[in-house]
């Protein structure tokens, strides 16, 4: 069985792959998607709701540009670069996908979507410095903000009734305030008395307020937490359902393994969509043909589109197969992290956690109960799975390891 394509956006199309209309391009090339990200000073952070909210003295890393973007991932880098993270993360990986395998098997199911929330949740929160809270009640109330319907509170504060306005701020600010309460502000007073290396420590030092400080650890949450949630049930349910597949990753290096995923990545990519807004006047090519961009023009990249671009990806671009022959300079997940200044700083950080537990899930033997549902995020066109219902048939070797403790 071949694995392909699960997250299709309802009513998005491959064609045309540059298409401009009333100021807005639309851009399906990876070619081009690839140029306008890299057009060095060109655009600015469009998307993520970024040009809504206020400015601040110290605005989140997502939503800076240019020269004050660039330092402040510079000296953001050293949390996430991949040395650091398989020194440092690896064995707080290995143990809590130990832990966590073995509470699944002590249960006759378990369902995939609430348990890689808590395991994406404990490691990001380290490399972020939320540590002085608990993990699962933290997990619930970030799966409660992410997951509140902030646009129809944004619908609400344009509407005519103050009652309205007032309803939906007070209703949008609760799980952020929770946030906050019970862990942001403990982790920013700890910090404060005793710095430690994580991005909080590092946002204290720099002078950043404790609304800028709880800014960022959403910013944060949302690209290490709950992104990597997402990515990791999506992994298990190729490798589940593809026996190929699943025999093809355990029998592989970890090289081999990271493509896999990476191709996962590829083809299912979190993030539908990357907004960019003109600042001056630039071109950019596709198909060989030159398209000249206006300043203040909106450019809508369709990732999804752009991932499956058969001139870029080649044959068969809506299957799995890891590794493919990609141009030079293109990663195995083209632009699921997105490419230029703003590239994800989290990819080695995603791949390693996804695979640690992974891995360990793929070693049991399981069996699907129940395949997850697919929501969407209207904003960002990205997906949720949620209800994904998985059971151990019979305990394997491995997993009586995992429940005595130790790690193979």
């Amino acid at each position: 069985m071949t694995s392909q394509r699960r997250s299709t956006y309802p009513g998005e199309s491959a064609e045309p792959r540059v298409e401009h209309d009333a100021n807005v391009w639309r851009i399906r090339s990876a070619e081009a998607v690839r140029q306008v990200l890299r057009e060095r000073d060109a655009t600015t952070q469009a998307g993520f709701a970024s040009e809504t909210v206020p400015s601040r003295r110290n605005d989140p890393i997502l939503f800076m540009d240019g020269e004050k973007h660039r330092q402040q991932r510079s000296k953001t880098a050293r949390f996430f670069a991949p040395k650091t993270v398989s020194t440092r993360y690896r064995e707080l990986m290995a143990t809590r996908a130990d832990d966590l395998v073995a509470e699944a098997l002590t249960e006759d199911t378990f369902r995939l979507d609430q348990f890689s929330l808590r395991y994406s949740v404990e490691i990001a929160a380290q490399v972020i410095g939320l540590t002085n809270s608990p993990i699962g009640p933290m997990a619930t109330r970030l799966e409660r903000f992410f997951e509140y319907p902030h646009g129809d509170a944004a619908d609400a504060r344009r509407g005519s009734s103050r009652f309205a306005k007032l309803r939906a701020l007070i209703l949008g600010n609760i799980p952020m305030g929770a946030f906050y309460l019970f862990d942001v502000r403990p982790a920013i007073k700890a910090r404060r008395a005793e710095p430690a290396e994580d991005v909080i420590s590092h946002l204290v030092a720099e002078g950043y307020s404790d609304s800028e400080i709880l800014i960022e650890c959403v910013t944060y949450g949302a690209a290490g937490m709950v992104t990597t949630r997402e990515f990791i049930s999506m992994c298990t349910w190729h490798l589940l359902t593809d026996d190929g597949l699943r025999r093809r990753y355990l029998d592989a290096d970890q090289h081999e393994r990271y493509l896999i995923l990476s191709e996962v990545l590829r083809l299912e990519p979190i993030v539908g969509h990357l907004f960019r807004r003109a600042q001056r006047d630039f071109a950019f090519t596709a198909d060989g043909q030159t398209h000249q961009v206006r300043s203040g023009e909106l450019l809508d990249l369709f990732i999804r589109q752009a991932n499956s671009d058969e001139s870029t990806v080649g044959a068969e671009p809506l299957q799995l197969r890891p590794g493919r022959d990609l141009p030079r300079g293109i990663g195995e997940e083209v632009m699921s992290f997105g490419d230029g200044p703003h590239k994800c700083p989290g990819n080695a950080l995603a791949i390693q956690e996804t695979d640690v537990l992974v891995r360990k899930l793929m070693a049991l033997d399981l069996e699907v109960v129940q395949e997850p549902t697919i929501g969407w995020d209207a904003l960002i066109s990205g997906y949720s799975l949620r209800g994904f219902v998985l059971r151990a048939r019979r305990p394997a070797p491995v997993a009586r390891a995992f429940v005595a403790g130790r790690t193979p």
